[in-house]
């Protein structure tokens, strides 16, 4: 892995939570989930992006502010670790209601350093089958209206968005009531062609992992419905634990009866692989996991467009293991991620 970037020095920790204390609540985008570091005293300097990553880092990224938050308590050991995550590029999953503020925010970043942004749009009806995290749009028209507000905050931005991770994996598990698919292939495939009237944005749709579905080419037929022939091409291992070799032979299965279309995998997580054992509960904050490739266009396989980090490590599965809420920030489990990272 490329050298951990020198250390900045900030105010000490109660210098900090006064100037906390005094500053008034930025309302430039939603707040942290529950458990998600406080934003520091000040902006933190723009992150010297990987010269191999065409993407764009974000320096108020959960793990930015919590590697400034134990620089100020002094545990700057812990800080240089946790930069393997802070200082590499992860996906910005677009929030529910107005998706605008947030989106447009990174996308001004993305734009000022010449790099591209990386998104994941998770927002379809009916989302993960109520589970976790259950939510989504309330009807297709609120869909329709949310993916044109994220379409309209990326602009004419340089943009690669996953769309919609589970949403056809669920219809060919049984997840998904079988007399909700006509609706949520027409979603999607509105949503593909809504995405690609910006001039720069790419589109791959979501399309499950060797864990989530026994035969991808089940997934041929869904993934043609839901717009498959107008994205650029479809992702696999989306907040999967599947290593890189699974993965891709997982996609060339996709790729060779969709007409090879090409595919990016999500390695944010799989530096270790799957948690041996029972499958029912190894997707779930998992122990013993290691970051996985780092974010890169250059793969060398002329399949695979890139390897990404679509779930952000560090934020939680779910309450199992002790964990937070999903979607929620947890530095320890970060830490560990980091830790165990052999790149």
């Amino acid at each position: 892995m490329p050298p951990a970037a020198p250390s900045r020095r900030l105010p000490s920790a109660l210098g900090l939570l006064l100037l906390l204390a005094a500053t008034p609540a930025c309302s430039g985008g939603p707040a942290p989930a529950p458990g998600s570091p406080a934003a520091p005293a000040r902006a933190p300097s723009p992150v010297t992006a990987d010269a191999e990553s065409p993407y764009w880092v974000d320096p108020q990224s959960r793990a930015a502010r919590q590697v400034a938050a134990w620089e100020a308590a002094g545990r700057n050991s812990d800080a240089q670790v946790l930069r393997r995550i802070a200082d590499r590029p992860t996906a910005l999953w677009g929030p529910g209601g107005d998706p605008g503020p947030e989106i447009r925010r990174a996308a001004a970043g993305a734009r000022a350093t010449g790099r591209t942004l990386l998104l994941a749009a998770h927002n379809i009806p009916d989302r993960d089958c109520g589970q976790h995290p259950a939510g989504g749009a309330a009807n297709a028209r609120a869909y329709r209206n949310w993916i044109g507000a994220f379409a309209d905050g990326i602009g004419n931005t340089k943009a690669l968005v996953v769309l919609e991770p589970g949403a056809v994996a669920h219809t060919v598990d049984g997840c998904t009531p079988a007399g909700r698919h006509a609706e949520r292939y027409r979603l999607l495939s509105e949503a593909v062609g809504r995405l690609k009237r910006n001039p720069n944005t790419r589109v791959y749709l979501d399309a499950g992992d060797p864990a989530s579905v026994e035969n991808p080419t089940d997934l041929v037929g869904p993934l043609t419905k839901a717009g498959l022939e107008h994205a650029d091409g479809f992702a696999v291992n989306v907040s999967g634990f599947q290593p890189d070799a699974a993965a891709r032979a997982y996609g060339a299965r996709i790729s060779e009866r969709t007409g090879n279309r090409h595919f990016v995998i999500d390695t944010g997580r799989n530096g270790a692989g799957p948690l041996p054992g029972d499958r029912a509960q190894a997707w779930c904050n998992p122990p013993g996991r290691a970051l996985g490739t780092p974010p890169t266009d250059r793969t060398g396989d002329p399949l695979v467009d890139a390897y990404l980090w679509i779930k952000r490590p560090g934020d939680s599965d779910g309450t199992c293991r002790g964990g937070p809420p999903p979607g929620t920030w947890w530095p320890d489990h970060a830490l560990g991620l980091a830790r165990r990272a052999t790149e």
